[in-house]
C-alpha cells in the first residue's frame, strides 16, 4: 500500500481493519454460484454448458479425489439452504442478487 509516496507492508490484522466488511470466502462462493447460474441459463449447444454438465467417464485415479467445480458449488448451495437452485437460476428475477 502506498502512503506518502512509499510502499509499506501491512499485516493481516491491518488488512482486516481496513476491509472490515469483506468476507473473501463468502465473496468467492457467491461469485462461483453466480457463474454457475449464468452457465445454467446458456443455450444447450454452448461448449461451456456441455463441459460443466458432462460426467467424466472411466475411473478416478487412486488417492484423494480432485475437487470438482460443480460439486463444490452444490455443496455451497446446500450450506446456504437454497432449494431448486438450477430452476431459480434460469429465472433471473427469482435468482436476483443471490448468486
Amino acid at each position: 500500500m502506498a502512503e506518502q509516496g512509499m510502499w509499506i507492508t501491512r499485516t493481516n490484522q491491518e488488512l482486516r481493519e481496513v476491509h472490515i466488511d469483506v468476507d473473501i470466502v463468502a465473496y468467492i462462493k457467491k461469485k462461483k454460484i453466480g457463474v454457475d447460474g449464468h452457465v445454467v441459463r446458456m443455450d444447450h449447444g454452448s461448449e461451456l454448458k456441455k463441459t460443466l454438465e458432462s460426467k467424466p467417464k472411466g475411473r478416478r485415479r487412486r488417492g484423494r479425489p480432485r475437487l470438482r467445480w460443480l460439486e463444490d458449488v452444490e455443496k455451497d448451495v446446500l450450506e446456504m439452504e437454497v432449494k431448486l437452485w438450477r430452476q431459480k437460476a434460469v429465472d433471473r428475477e427469482d435468482w436476483g442478487g443471490k448468486g
